[in-house]
């Protein structure tokens, strides 16, 4: 074989794809270069064609038991086995230890389904179809065999959880917000889990059946100006900023950390950093660092040493959260200290070597050595993870269908606590990212190392399953980033251009299945971010998943330009009019996104820019040509999008739109209903824009108290009961 078929030949097994569709409808081929580099991350030997075979034939070749076997309610419980020709059938029996505590024995030769083996197939035996759902250890065992043939078997629904709501038809409504953005005149200079419970109580209260929340995850509190939500250090636990730390009960119980806060420097330090326009980061986690370890110190002195009620709460959720809470708490423990001794120390890439990996004995010796500091970690996990399941709690008792609803990234930061703990299960020698597009077109780079797939499999998709787990708790919707990456990722190697990359395929069947599972237990419905290229193979897929498509109101046009009505949107799906990633609805009827973006150099070529300049002014117009054709212009509005403003009462025409539309789901942005301009992030920036640090322009109290909103809460609510009894 020449070299590029060996390649593509490998590359086939592996799944990365040697050709794809451009964004221009073209047929793009991948560089053999590029593939050589992701087989070699994969673990595959790319030294020559021989050695690439060769390592290609071990990692492919099966087991007698697959690692894992995922099954639909309906589907047959088949079960394959590649055995040899001259093996027995009447050597084997199995046994099966349902996760209910059920254990099930039988023979394979009583339960044969067939027995391809003379033509290179498999032996396939069945199991009962009435298994519960769930994870099931099955075991198959062979005379004069001492160990058994392990498989791990998922059984699962066949579509993800909807509340009941849904199911019958009804269209609910919830307000979006970054939690950082939000003003009070209690909180610490940030959004935080006491303010998130006032804004559920208030849309509660308004006919809203959701709250909306930019991904939580845990970033770097020791270098808190790392503030993208979506480069996480970990996805598994959460942003220690958003602690109320005067709800913490060990504050009413603490005099230093009273005294503290309330001497004149630190009352003047808080009322500074709610006044800032701008979350000032920094200055947030220096108020909340000097405080929040005192309240440990009383936690430890009231609760742990004495072994009390809290202290068991506390050390029941130490040893649920586990390796993976340690990691965590010894990450950031570690980086604090590190931060200490040099400023510019960023993350784990640039610690000494012999802290680069958990696993390194001097990391050992420092949480042996620096337990407290651990453990003052662990306790602030504890604290945040604590207030966020209030906030679900109170959203309950305030009757909302959904409560909270929870963002999923993609990926996390190549140097936070998950990779620097990482066995294996995340490629960190790749960055995933996206191929060039019209509005990209070098690509995009996230810098985000993703999951292994031949990993998953091996450990029965356990990494999966925990991150869902982590991202389901306490909330009845989860939004899942870019869900296409259930199928495909553009995967390109460590230091190049996103240019240089390739489409790696998933077990999207599997994962799918997995999530509905998991769905179901923990009554989370489910809506995947579907925006940019959409390639055909997934679109049913994710409808028959029941998950929820992502409609955003810019993006649904025809060929000639004009906006689909939202009541031909799918049912199944969340329809918005912006995202974090778009101007406000202000920006963008002004063309501030598109005037920012020239003052800040991103768009060098003067024509494309006169052309997407063009282009707004074509949209804006049809925007209004619809809103007008299905009645929703205030009078007095005219239809020239040349001279209409973007004002109150055509922002709100937009929404109620929106809100008439067959969508289950509509989320509307807070800063939308403040009429405000700035964005929360311009994407292709790092240091030209403050991107999430932006606040919204006034408090909570005020927002629910304006005339305005009341009275668009309230016609959004009998918008969407209206649009519920045409359905």
């Amino acid at each position: 074989m020449k070299d590029n078929q060996v390649l593509k030949q490998v590359a086939d097994m592996a799944g990365i794809a040697d050709s794809y569709v451009s964004a221009w409808g073209d047929d793009a081929t991948v560089d053999s270069d590029t593939i050589r580099r992701l087989l070699a991350a994969l673990g595959y030997d790319t030294k020559s064609d021989e050695a690439l075979l060769e390592s290609a034939n071990k990692k492919q070749r099966p087991d007698v038991l697959a690692p894992v076997k995922v099954i639909r309610t309906g589907e047959p419980m088949h079960i394959e086995m590649h055995l040899g020709q001259s093996a027995r059938i009447s050597d084997f029996s199995w046994r099966l230890e349902t996760e209910q505590g059920e254990m099930l024995e039988g023979w394979l030769q009583s339960q044969l389904v067939s027995d391809t083996r003379a033509d290179g197939g498999t032996l396939t035996f069945a199991l009962p179809n009435d298994l519960e759902l769930g994870y099931h250890k099955l075991e198959v065992f062979r005379k004069r065999r001492k160990s058994p043939f392990e498989m791990t078997l998922i059984v699962t629904p066949t579509s993800c959880y909807k509340q009941d709501a849904l199911l019958n038809d009804k269209k609910l409504w919830g307000t979006s917000v970054q939690l950082y953005s939000i003003r009070t005149n209690h909180n610490w200079g940030i959004g935080d889990f006491g303010d998130l419970k006032q804004l559920v109580a208030d849309v509660a209260a308004r006919g809203g059946d959701f709250v909306g929340l930019n991904p939580i995850h845990s970033l770097f509190p020791a270098n808190p100006e790392g503030a993208s939500p979506y480069s996480p250090s970990s996805r598994r636990w959460l942003n220690l900023m958003y602690i109320d730390v005067s709800s913490v009960s060990e504050f009413a119980q603490c005099d230093e950390a009273q005294q503290l806060v309330g001497s004149p420097e630190f009352q003047q330090r808080l009322s500074d950093a709610r006044d800032a326009n701008w979350v000032n980061y920094s200055e947030v986690s220096c108020l909340k660092m000097a405080v929040l370890p005192l309240l440990f110190k009383t936690f430890t002195e009231r609760h742990l040493d004495k072994n009390t009620a809290r202290a068991q709460k506390f050390l029941q959720f130490v040893e649920e959260g586990g390796d993976s809470l340690l990691h965590q708490a010894a990450f950031d423990a570690l980086h604090a200290e590190l931060k200490k001794e040099d400023d510019n120390v960023w993350g784990w890439p640039v610690f000494p070597e012999e802290y680069r990996h958990f696993d390194n004995a001097a990391v050992q010796t420092f949480i042996k050595k620096h337990y407290e500091q651990v453990q003052l970690f662990m306790y602030l996990q504890w604290l945040a993870d604590t207030q966020l399941a209030e906030v679900h709690e109170l959203a309950e008792e305030k009757g909302m269908v959904m409560g909270l609803y929870r963002d999923l990234a993609v990926g996390v930061c190549d140097s936070g606590s998950e990779t620097w703990a990482d066995h294996g299960a995340l490629c960190q020698d790749v960055s995933v990212g996206a191929p060039p597009d019209i509005l990209g077109p070098l690509g995009q780079n996230w810098g985000l190392p993703p999951l292994n797939p031949e990993v998953l499999k091996e450990r029965a998709y356990e990494p999966f399953i925990q991150l869902l787990r982590a991202n389901m708790r306490n909330c009845g919707a989860l939004r899942i980033d870019h869900v296409l990456g259930l199928l495909r990722l553009w995967w390109i190697p460590k230091g190049e251009s996103a240019e240089s990359g390739a489409y790696m395929y998933y077990p999207v069947e599997d994962m799918m299945a997995i999530l509905a599972l998991e769905s179901h237990r923990y009554q989370c419905t489910v809506i995947g971010e579907d925006l940019g290229t959409v390639p055909d193979e997934i679109v049913d897929k994710l409808a028959t998943a029941g998950i929820h498509s992502y409609k955003v109101f810019f993006f649904e046009t025809a060929e000639d330009g004009g906006f689909y009505s939202p009541k031909h949107y799918a049912d199944q799906s969340m329809a918005a009019l912006c995202t974090h990633d778009m101007p406000t609805l202000r920006g963008f009827w002004h063309c501030d996104d598109l005037k920012m973006g020239e003052e800040l150099g991103l768009y060098p070529n003067k024509e494309q820019l006169e052309g997407l300049f063009d282009s707004r002014a074509e949209s804006k117009q049809k925007i209004l040509d619809s809103l007008a054709w299905h009645g929703y212009l205030p009078e007095g509005v005219g239809h020239d999008a040349a001279y209409v403003p973007m004002d109150r009462y055509l922002s709100e025409a937009m929404q109620l739109h929106l809100a008439a539309g067959s969508s289950a789901l509509l989320s509307l942005q807070l800063e939308d209903w403040l009429e405000m301009d700035k964005p929360v992030n311009i994407p292709g920036t790092v240091d030209e824009y403050p991107n999430w640090r932006r606040k919204l322009s006034t408090t909570l109290d005020d927002i629910f108290t304006r005339q305005n909103i009341v009275d668009l809460t309230r016609r959004l609510t009998e918008t969407r009961e209206q649009a519920s009894q045409k359905s």
